[in-house]
Formats: C-alpha cells, sequence, structure tokens
C-alpha cells in the first residue's frame, strides 16, 4: 500500500508545468483573416436573399467570430423572386455570426426601388428576421413626398412597414423636396 501511495506522490511531482506552460495553453487565440475587393452573397433555402459589396473586410475568429467592413459597405436585398428590392450603403459594418446580426453606423442609406429612403447613422439588421431596427434619431423620406423624422424605428428590409418608436414630426414636400 504505501509503494501506491508513493508512486501517486512522485507521479502528482512529475505533472508540474511552468507558468509559461500554463499560460500557453489557457490564452486566448485570435485568428484574423483580411480581404480586399469583397464581394459576398447570402442566400436561404436557395433563394438568394443579399449581396454584399466592401473593399475590405477582417474576419476575427476570437471567443466571438466577426467580420468587420471598416471602409464602407453596399449591399442588395432581394425578395423571393430574387428582385431587388433595396439598396443598403454605409461607412462602417459589423456582422455578428453567431447572432446573424449586422451592426451598421457613420452614414447609413437604405433606398427602396419605389424610392423610400431611410436615413440614419445606426442601424441594426437581423438576417434571420430580416428586420432593421435602431434607437438612434432616423429621417424617413416616403416616394409620397412625406418626411417623417422618429428616434428609433423597427422596419422590414423594403421598408414596406415600419414602425417608429418616438415620432418627433412629419411634413410634406413638393417636388424639388422643399416643404410646402
Amino acid at each position: 500500500m504505501r509503494r501506491i501511495i508513493w508512486i501517486w506522490v512522485l507521479g502528482l511531482l512529475a505533472c508540474e508545468n511552468s507558468d509559461q506552460v500554463l499560460t500557453d495553453w489557457t490564452r486566448n487565440i485570435q485568428l484574423r483573416e483580411e480581404a480586399s475587393r469583397v464581394e459576398s452573397y447570402l442566400s436561404q433555402g436557395g433563394v438568394l436573399r443579399a449581396k454584399l459589396m466592401a473593399p475590405k473586410m477582417v474576419r476575427m475568429s476570437a471567443d466571438t467570430v466577426f467580420a468587420e467592413f471598416p471602409h464602407t459597405l453596399h449591399c442588395d436585398f432581394y425578395n423571393n423572386a430574387r428582385q431587388l428590392e433595396s439598396k443598403l450603403d454605409s461607412k462602417y459594418g459589423i456582422y455578428y455570426e453567431s447572432i446573424n446580426k449586422v451592426f451598421l453606423r457613420d452614414s447609413v442609406v437604405v433606398i427602396t426601388t419605389k424610392g423610400d429612403t431611410l436615413l440614419t447613422q445606426q442601424l441594426w439588421w437581423d438576417q434571420n428576421t430580416q428586420l432593421f431596427t435602431t434607437d438612434m434619431p432616423v429621417t424617413f423620406k416616403g416616394s409620397d413626398k412625406r418626411i417623417y423624422a422618429a428616434k428609433g424605428l423597427e422596419a422590414t428590409q423594403d421598408l414596406s412597414r415600419i414602425t417608429f418608436k418616438e415620432t418627433v414630426g412629419r411634413l410634406r414636400v413638393n417636388d424639388d423636396g422643399m416643404p410646402f
């Protein structure tokens, strides 16, 4: 019995690691990939949903995997019939793969094929629900020449359904964009 205890104690002492080995085993590793002139397609169920173009993409794999678009991005959104329904431009974007959401900031513009236009400084796009959301001030210019201003909204990606959170006003304008 004594022999087994001594062998066990010696085994524990032999398993000692240096601080550097432990640090190497437990450190966070971040993998970084970069691409330029990116053109990416998103499809769901074999149907084209979006086409993304950006001059640069940086993909990071760490605790959270994300793709960053630091120098502008453009995205075309398509309906079930593969027809273009809206376009999005932003100076910055980041796509979080684990939650399928995109955060856009700095001069975000969404324009539909009907001419409806959404302007804001920050916007989230949920890939699963295909909804835009924000709590920031927004301006919506409808094809009916009406302008809506609000703080926050939820909207479909074709802007056919919009729910403003805090409306701050609306104004009818003429063809030149000037108020009546």
